[in-house]
């Protein structure tokens, strides 16, 4: 167990998962938490996060930090994608072995799986495969941050362990639809076409391809499970084990938002892998599980969304 006066370091506080692991470990009472804005500290730069972490001496890391976007991102700016992600955990992974970090949990993403992995996707099936070309850059980024942590681990003996979380959604996403995922893109689209009052909302791709969908404060929750009850090399999947069709996603917010809407699939965009649901058996059997419901999930988003000034969430790009 983490100790309750242990310093903590969220790395990417400020992102979509870092915020929510941050409402965890203050929900549960830490409060020696530590945190760096990109102005104070750029993570990409070794020497400056070795003086950070020479300064500040964490004793526990959630590593939640990088580039992040959907399709049109990914697909854009790959090398962005590769560079940032990589020197990111390149440098905070490093650092915690030299400053003796008791344990880091490093967040990956299920785009590490191969394009036509076998459904649902367990953990064994990481480099089995071709990966998915629309998000490659990301992924091979991924996988080689996976893959730093479990070198640490063989050369030092350094407690460094893995999550793989499915598609997340929830308060603090990004909703710049150039660099968005797939719920708060559509969620973007159809409260705009509501406050337009146009009849119709474009959806990329055909709506076939399935998706399996974790609201973000389940994931720290099981961020917070994980640091206190896990400890193998490994990586481990985190999220539903349930998935939806694309088409159908889009069905439920609009009727949480703009039922009047009529969807309409562009067929000239792509879809991304055809099916990706995680096997999430071994976390399960560690005792973990998620408590939101999707379409619940969705409209407590969807409230957040419409409580925060919406000019500032139409051009934020949050990483």
């Amino acid at each position: 167990m983490v100790p309750s006066d242990a310093r903590i370091f969220v790395a990417g506080h400020r992102g979509l998962v870092g915020s929510a692991i941050l409402r965890r470990l203050s929900s549960a009472g830490y409060e020696n938490i530590l945190t760096a804005t990109r102005d104070q500290l750029d993570l990409r730069d070794q020497a400056a996060v070795n003086y950070w972490f020479k300064a500040n001496r964490p004793d526990y890391v959630y590593l939640a930090a990088g580039t992040v976007g959907g399709i049109m991102a990914n697909s854009t700016r790959p090398a962005e994608f590769l560079y940032d992600n990589m020197m990111i955990h390149g440098t905070v992974v490093h650092a915690s072995h030299q400053f003796d970090v008791q344990k880091l949990l490093y967040l990956g993403s299920s785009c590490i799986y191969p394009r036509h992995a076998t459904q649902p996707i367990d953990e064994d099936q990481l480099l089995s495969g071709p990966l998915e070309p629309t998000n490659e850059s990301y992924a091979l980024a991924k996988i080689a941050g996976i893959k730093l942590c479990q070198s640490y681990r063989t050369q030092y003996g350094s407690n460094f362990i893995s999550a793989m979380p499915t598609n997340l959604y929830g308060p603090g996403d990004n909703f710049n639809l150039e660099s968005s995922h797939v719920v708060p893109a559509l969620m973007r689209k159809f409260h705009d076409a509501k406050i337009a009052r146009e009849p119709k909302v474009e959806v990329w791709g055909t709506g076939s391809p399935m998706r399996e969908f974790l609201y973000v404060d389940d994931l720290a929750d099981a961020c917070v499970f994980l640091m206190d009850n896990y400890s193998e090399a490994q990586h481990i999947n985190v999220g539903t084990g349930v998935d939806l069709a694309i088409a159908e996603l889009a069905e439920t917010l609009a009727e949480i938002i703009y039922p009047r809407a009529e969807i309409v699939f562009d067929r000239s965009k792509p879809d991304g892998m055809p099916r990706k649901v995680l096997d999430v058996t071994k976390l399960r059997e560690l005792g973990w599980s998620p408590k939101h419901e999707l379409r619940d999930g969705l409209q407590t988003t969807y409230d957040w969304f419409l409580s925060q000034d919406l000019a500032d969430l139409r051009t934020a790009s949050v990483a």
